[in-house]
């Protein structure tokens, strides 16, 4: 029956007494439409409640409105890391304003390798947010010499070619250290991330500049590689207790990290902070429940991934140029310091 037909874009152009050109541009995000003809397109499209055809609409745009978050960690890294889930929520918050598919994806192996492969390779994907980046990793290169648009959460090295979003690793862990520095705490140890991702090693640099700028020698015995997990920190704490015994304070590189150094020097019998001050990053969920509280770093995570989505999209609709852009970190003083 026609009353049963599926409203078309010329259905919805007749209700908002607009041309079709101007339906298609509200649809596919244009900024080219005024905020009365918007208005009424969108109010025309509830009223039928009309669904635009994704894949006609591809085959003239040349776009599919699907991007991929990919993110080469294991399903526990992903399930225990607060940093995952709230770089989620802010991606697939912006990616919905836009009325863009995410598609998650794990690369663990090379047969989910060659799966992101072919999916860039058919074009079944718009673009690529690429989380956990590390320096030998050959996604990135691959990426690029695909032509797909790539947005990083961090990047490479200083000389980073793609687009990314990072935090400001080095000024918070030296924001950190100065905290310390300042509440007396002369043997600062710290627990790095992976010296092989960027954010290891600014976070690292951090932590040597405040030292620099106090004239304080940081010793190489106070720090300890750790690899962002709980387990991680843990061992790099009891490695640092058995070098440096004397030490009063540990900069952890990650909220989680810090966890595992916390429960290592109750293991110890070390008061936090009597003892040991403890500071953290990233000021996760984590933070507020540790004993005692930690004081920590706050990264804005969410806001990380909702400006890596709309990099992205504006890539992938506007023909945008690349963007790099660092968001600001804040100091968060609790009770381990």
């Amino acid at each position: 029956m026609a009353g049963n037909r599926r409203p078309t874009i010329k259905t919805v152009a007749a209700r908002a007494g607009v041309g079709r050109t101007t339906v298609s541009r509200v649809v596919n995000g244009s900024d080219l439409v005024s905020a009365d003809a918007r208005s009424r397109v969108l109010a025309a499209i509830k009223e039928l409640n009309y669904v635009p055809n994704s894949v006609a609409r591809g085959l003239v745009t040349n776009r599919t409105d699907a991007v991929a978050l990919v993110i080469p960690e294991s399903e526990s890294r992903l399930g225990s890391e607060p940093f995952f889930a709230a770089l989620i929520r802010g991606v697939s918050g912006a990616l919905a304003e836009s009325r863009t598919q995410l598609q998650l994806m794990l690369v663990r192996d090379q047969a989910e390798r060659d799966q992101l492969t072919e999916s860039v390779a058919t074009r079944r994907v718009d673009g690529v947010l690429l989380v956990s980046v590390h320096a030998e990793d050959r996604l990135p290169g691959m990426l690029e010499e695909m032509g797909l648009p790539t947005v990083l959460a961090g990047r490479r090295d200083a000389g980073e070619r793609l687009s990314y979003v990072t935090s400001d690793n080095a000024g918070g862990a030296a924001e950190a250290v100065r905290h310390l520095l300042r509440g007396g705490r002369t043997r600062i140890a710290t627990i790095t991330g992976p010296l092989d991702m960027d954010v290891g090693r600014s976070r690292l640099a951090g932590w040597r500049d405040a030292h620099q700028e106090a004239g304080v020698p940081a010793s190489e015995l106070l720090a300890e590689t750790g690899d962002f997990t709980e387990e991680g920190g843990a061992r790099a704490m009891r490695s640092l207790l058995e070098r440096a015994p004397d030490l009063d304070a540990v900069f952890a590189a990650s909220d989680l990290m810090a966890v595992g150094a916390l429960a290592e020097l109750r293991r110890h019998k070390r008061q936090v902070p009597g003892d040991v001050a403890v500071v953290g990053f990233e000021d996760s969920v984590l933070a507020r429940h540790t004993n005692p509280p930690l004081t920590t770093v706050r990264q804005p995570v969410e806001e990380l991934g909702r400006t890596m989505a709309r990099i992205l999209t504006d890539i992938t609709r506007h023909g945008a140029p690349r963007q790099q852009l660092t968001l600001p970190t804040e100091l968060v003083v609790r009770e381990s310091t």
